[in-house]
C-alpha cells in the first residue's frame, strides 16, 4: 500500500504540473476512443512500468474539471481540504449503515446534518441523510411526499392518482423520479415561469385546482433553488401557501445553488426555507467538495423512517437506531460522503463556507460587468445568479461551444430559455479569481478571431 500511495503521489504531482500549462485535456472523439487509448482488459497481468504508463495516459486524457478553463458543468475546482477528506474516506473504506461498521464516522455525518438543519432554523425533530447525487435526493423527497399523503402506500402500493408539480425550468430528474416512484411521468405538471425563470405561483394554483376537479390527488411541489440554465430561485412563500391550502409536500431542490444557505449576503434568495418539508443541496457544487456529496434534510425525521426504514437482524445488531444510519437511507451499503465536507467545514468554519459562496457571486458580477461593457456580447441573465448566459457576435452558441471543446481551448456549455439559445458560463469554481474570468473572455475572443472559417460551418458533433 505504501508503494501504491507513492505511485499515486507521483501521478498526482505530474497531473498538477501538466494542468498548470495545459488546462484543457487533449480532445479524443468518442468514435476513436478505443483506438486512441489502450483500455483493454486481458487475461494476464502487466508489468508495473506498462501499468503506470497506461494509467498516466488515461489520467492525462481525462477532462480537467479543476482548472481555470473548465466552466462546462455545475461543479469545478479542487479544494485541498475536501480532497484530503475524500482520500481518507477511500482509505478507511467504511460503510455508513451502522455504527458498528463506521464508528466515529457516523458522528461526522450526524454533526454535518445537524448543523445544516440548524442553519435552516429547524429544531431537533429534523434530520437528514446523504445520497449519490441530487437526482436521488429529489427522488427521496418524492417518495416521502407520496407516503405522507397515504401511509399505506409503502405496504399496499399506490391507490390514488397522484400528481406532482415542478417548474418548466427544473431538473430533468423529476419525471424520472415520478416513473420510479409509481406516480408516473404523465402525472408531472410543468408550471410556467416568469421572465426570470421562476415558477409562476398563480399558474401553479390553477393547475392544482384543475387536477383536483379531475379526481387527482396533488401531493408535492418541487421548487428549485438555482435552475440549471438561468440559476433562478423559485419564490418559496407563495408556494408554501398553496401547499398548505391543499396539504401538499413542499420540497426545495437546491442541488445547484442551495448552498446560499451558508451566506448571510445571499440567503435571502431562499427566503422562507424554514417552512419547507424537505431541502436538498449538493456540496460538490457551490461548496466545491469532490463528487459526490448530496444532502437531503427533512423538517420532521419521522418521514425518513416511514419511507426508508426496514428491519434487518443480520445488520442492525448494536446501538440505538439514531446511530444506525441505514434506517434513514435509500441505500444499505453506502460510502462515506460526509467526511470530505466535514474536513472542509472543520478547516474553514461556517464563515469560510460563506466566503466560498460569496466569491462565486463576485466572479459572476465580474463576468456580467465585462459583457455589459462590450458591445459584441448579448447578455441574457440577471443579477444574483452564478449562471452567466450570453452570446458573442451572434455566433450560434452550440457551434462556438463545440469548437472550443474540440480545439482544446475552453470547456463551456450552452443552454436555452424560451426561444433563445446561449453560452452558459458558470462561476462555480471558487478557486478562480477575477483574472481567470477575464482570461476566459480573452481566450474566447482570440479563438473566434483565429477560427472564423471553422465557426462559419456547422460544428461536428
Amino acid at each position: 500500500m505504501r508503494d501504491t500511495l507513492q505511485q499515486f503521489q507521483k501521478l498526482a504531482t505530474a497531473l498538477l504540473q501538466d494542468e498548470a500549462t495545459h488546462p484543457v485535456a487533449d480532445f479524443i472523439p468518442a468514435d476513436t476512443l478505443y483506438d486512441a487509448l489502450d483500455l483493454s482488459l486481458q487475461k494476464e497481468g502487466i508489468s508495473e512500468e506498462v501499468f503506470e504508463e497506461a494509467l498516466q495516459e488515461l489520467v492525462f486524457k481525462t477532462p480537467r474539471t479543476a482548472t481555470s478553463a473548465f466552466f462546462n458543468q455545475l461543479f469545478g475546482g479542487r479544494n485541498e481540504k475536501a480532497v484530503l477528506g475524500e482520500l481518507l474516506a477511500v482509505l478507511l473504506n467504511n460503510s455508513m449503515y451502522t455504527y458498528k461498521a463506521a464508528g466515529p464516522q457516523i458522528g461526522v455525518e450526524k454533526v454535518v446534518l445537524r448543523k445544516v438543519c440548524e442553519l435552516l432554523d429547524w429544531d431537533a425533530q429534523s434530520d437528514g441523510t446523504l445520497a449519490p447525487g441530487g437526482s436521488m435526493t429529489n427522488y427521496m423527497a418524492m417518495v416521502m411526499a407520496r407516503d405522507a399523503v397515504d401511509s399505506a402506500t409503502p405496504y399496499q402500493g399506490i391507490q390514488k392518482k397522484m400528481t406532482v408539480y415542478t417548474s418548466s425550468e427544473s431538473h430533468y430528474s423529476i419525471p424520472k423520479n415520478a416513473a420510479f416512484s409509481g406516480i408516473g411521468r404523465d402525472q408531472v405538471r410543468y408550471v410556467p415561469t416568469n421572465d426570470f425563470g421562476q415558477m409562476n405561483a398563480d399558474a401553479l394554483a390553477a393547475l392544482v385546482s384543475e387536477d383536483i376537479a379531475k379526481g387527482f390527488t396533488p401531493i408535492m411541489v418541487n421548487a428549485t433553488a438555482g435552475t440549471t440554465v438561468l440559476g433562478a430561485f423559485d419564490a418559496i412563500p407563495p408556494l408554501r401557501a398553496i401547499c398548505d391550502e391543499h396539504k401538499m409536500w413542499l420540497h426545495v431542490d437546491g442541488a445547484y445553488c442551495g448552498s446560499v444557505m451558508f451566506s448571510d449576503t445571499y440567503k435571502h434568495l431562499i427566503k422562507g426555507v424554514s417552512q419547507v418539508d424537505s431541502f436538498s443541496f449538493n456540496a460538490h457544487k457551490m461548496i466545491g467538495t469532490p463528487l459526490s456529496c448530496s444532502i437531503i434534510v427533512v423538517k420532521d425525521k419521522k418521514h425518513l423512517y416511514n419511507s426508508f426504514s426496514n428491519d434487518a437482524s443480520y445488520l442492525y445488531q448494536t446501538d440505538h437506531d439514531e446511530f444506525n444510519l441505514g434506517k434513514t437511507s435509500l441505500q444499505c451499503g453506502r460510502r462515506n460522503d460526509a467526511l470530505k465536507f466535514w474536513t472542509l467545514w472543520k478547516s474553514v468554519g461556517t464563515n469560510g463556507l460563506q466566503n466560498i459562496v460569496d466569491h462565486q457571486f463576485y466572479l459572476a458580477d465580474v463576468a456580467r460587468e465585462y459583457i455589459r461593457n462590450n458591445e459584441d456580447y448579448t447578455l441574457y441573465s440577471y443579477e444574483e445568479s452564478i449562471s452567466i448566459c450570453f452570446n458573442y457576435k451572434n455566433i450560434p452558441a452550440r457551434v462556438l461551444c463545440t469548437a472550443l471543446y474540440e480545439q482544446e481551448a475552453l470547456l463551456v456549455g450552452y443552454g436555452s430559455f424560451r426561444t433563445e439559445e446561449f453560452i452558459r458560463l458558470v462561476t462555480i469554481n471558487a478557486q478562480n479569481e477575477k483574472e481567470d474570468i477575464l482570461h476566459f473572455f480573452q481566450t474566447l475572443e482570440q479563438f473566434v478571431e483565429q477560427h472564423q472559417s471553422l465557426l462559419a460551418e456547422p460544428a461536428n458533433s
